[in-house]
């Protein structure tokens, strides 16, 4: 078709996009059905980290091509034979940890001086995850409601580095009043991530250490340091100095679970108090990712 973009072949691809496009979710309409069901596909070539380490635990043995490295942590580390440099450990963090994990990369991680992803349109944004708790809508500064309810002006001062600000959910618009707003409910689940540490540069594809930032927490640090040490050259010890937070949401390609193996649920079940109900919530739609760099 004219003006349509050449789709690249599957030789061109890297083998995280071949992975990509082979494990995606696609649909198709079963037979005598209008609804459109998830196609199958072929798990064979697919490792399942947790009966690894079931396996380990009950034979100690391991699939054809999985070892376990030698090392002195507290739990199993493993590695593909083919593939040198990569090493993962099942179970690496208790469901106590997770939830501890949880709770900040929600409350702390977002905090300025890390940006997110909401930076470029926002500004930075204070205390997101406690605007949601409290059911708060953030307000662009310079409307009349805004000016109303902050008891500030469009004129005082130099708002430009802070345009924006949260209100009271229930607080009333002027008629006529193009008043720019959007719930702190949905600006959580558009978050998609924060930078920890030393801050990457988009647009020059590397770090950019005059860009303010709030150092990675000591013990981020020091369990990375942990898991990391069984793939450090012998006397080398990994030094965490930047961080990516990522949240996914339901747009993840395709997640292979149901209902009566889902992982989440132990973990669900740890925020069982009224005000951690928003962390419940948050954790049984979406997936936190917490990616640790050695920069220099």
């Amino acid at each position: 078709m004219y003006g349509s973009t050449p789709q690249p072949s599957d030789s061109d691809r890297t083998a995280f996009r071949k992975a990509e496009k082979k494990y995606k979710l696609y649909k198709t309409t079963a037979p005598k059905s209008r609804r459109k069901q998830p196609s199958e596909v072929d798990l064979t070539e697919v490792y399942d980290f947790k009966s690894v380490l079931e396996s380990f635990k009950q034979e100690r043995k391991n699939p054809p091509g999985i070892s376990e490295l030698r090392c002195g942590l507290d739990r199993p580390v493993f590695c593909f034979e083919d593939r040198p440099g990569f090493y993962f450990i099942p179970g690496a963090l208790s469901i106590e940890e997770q939830c501890h994990w949880v709770r900040e990369s929600l409350t702390s991680f977002p905090q300025p001086s890390n940006r997110t992803n909401h930076n470029a349109i926002y500004g930075p944004i204070h205390d997101l995850f406690d605007a949601v708790q409290n059911k708060k809508v953030l307000v662009e500064v310079g409307s009349r409601i805004a000016d109303t309810e902050l008891g500030v002006h469009s004129s005082e001062g130099n708002l430009d580095a802070c345009r924006w600000k949260f209100c009271e959910e229930n607080v009333s618009i002027p008629k006529g009043d193009s008043c720019n707003s959007i719930a702190a409910s949905v600006l959580l689940r558009k978050l998609r991530w924060s930078t920890l540490g030393l801050q990457f540069d988009w647009s020059k594809r590397n770090y950019d250490v005059s860009l303010p930032h709030n150092k990675i927490p000591d013990t981020l640090c020091h369990l990375a340091k942990k898991m990391a040490a069984s793939a450090m050259p012998a006397g080398e010890e990994f030094q965490p100095e930047a961080a990516i937070v990522n949240y996914f949401g339901s747009g993840i390609p395709r997640i292979f679970t149901d209902e009566e193996n889902a992982e989440v649920s132990p973990l669900a079940s740890q925020f069982s108090s009224h005000e951690d109900l928003c962390f419940k919530e948050y954790i049984r739609t979406s997936r936190i990712n917490i990616n640790i760099r050695q920069v220099h």
